[in-house]
């Protein structure tokens, strides 16, 4: 049976750690400030942001969620975003996705400044992982650099595996490709139109599924060695309503090396992964000042 990579107890070191840093920063007068930007009561991103909130002030960092009316007009919420933006005492920002129909086609990932851009997105923090730099100045997409993590508490030593990554979004897909090749590993990204799909995972030795699809990848996919690490990104609900991954955990648990669950795996990595944003973002901006 495969090894369950579970995100409590690295989140339980890393939760600790952020603590330490706020504590610091705290003796300095400084209490790390984050805001969100949450559009309409879509029931998920309520959830989603409320327990990014209560990480941030379990940690000592101070979190504050905005709400808007789903009906809000595309120069309204432009301009609480540019507020918000402007405001010297923010250390971070996010919107938090999605955002109602009328609101969609804003790339809000460009409009927050890449100093306060704690989800990783803008432009300038996306060059940082294409330069391979993005461990000075730039801040990292917060699901990849999850996953990253939980591989190095693995001992997982990347260099040299072939990964696929399945699923090409700016969120996840494309930023772990490039994370994935700074440090040294073969990438492959599947998507839709590729062919041959199951050959490709078969000689993978870490598959990385984000593509929002409910237990879609199987013991089909694998190779018949069960030496394959798999980590699930997906966070779906299946017909009866329980929570589920991108992978069918139950067929593929005993036909690989590791596993990550769902949930209690990469999600609550993605939060972690925005205190440490937010943690790098305020000590920079102090630095600057």
């Amino acid at each position: 049976m495969a090894i369950s990579l579970k995100a409590a107890p690295i989140a339980e070191v890393i939760t600790e750690e952020l603590r330490h840093e706020c504590s610091h920063l705290a003796e300095r007068g400084i209490i790390p400030n984050l805001k969100v930007i949450l559009v309409g009561e879509h029931p998920p991103s309520v959830i989603y942001t409320r327990n990014k909130k209560k990480f941030m002030e379990n940690i000592g960092a101070k979190c504050e969620i905005i709400k808007l009316e789903e009906n809000i007009s595309e120069a309204e919420f432009l301009s609480e975003l540019e507020m918000q933006c402007n405001d010297n005492e923010v250390n971070g920002l996010f919107v938090q996705l999605p955002l109602p129909n009328h609101l969609s086609h804003i790339d809000v990932g460009q409009l927050v400044s890449p100093e306060k851009d704690v989800d990783g997105f803008h432009a300038e923090n996306l060059y940082g992982i294409l330069s391979g730099d993005c461990g000075s100045k730039y801040l990292i997409p917060c699901t990849p650099r999850g996953i990253l993590t939980m591989l190095d508490h693995a001992n997982v030593d990347l260099s040299g595996k072939n990964v696929v990554v399945i699923g090409r979004s700016l969120i996840v897909g494309k930023p772990m490709a490039l994370l994935l090749t700074n440090k040294n590993a073969t990438v492959t990204i599947c998507h839709s139109r590729t062919k041959n799909i199951k050959e490709i995972t078969s000689k993978a030795d870490v598959i990385i599924v984000a593509i929002g699809k409910e237990r879609y990848l199987n013991r089909s996919f694998l190779n018949s060695n069960k030496n394959q690490i798999l980590i699930d990104v997906g966070i779906n609900h299946d017909t009866n309503g329980k929570i589920c991954g991108d992978i069918d955990y139950e067929d593929v648990v005993n036909e690989c090396h590791l596993i990550t669950p769902v949930p209690g795996g990469v999600g609550k990595m993605t939060i972690l992964s925005l205190g440490q944003n937010l943690i790098a973002a305020t000590k920079r901006q102090c630095e600057e000042k």
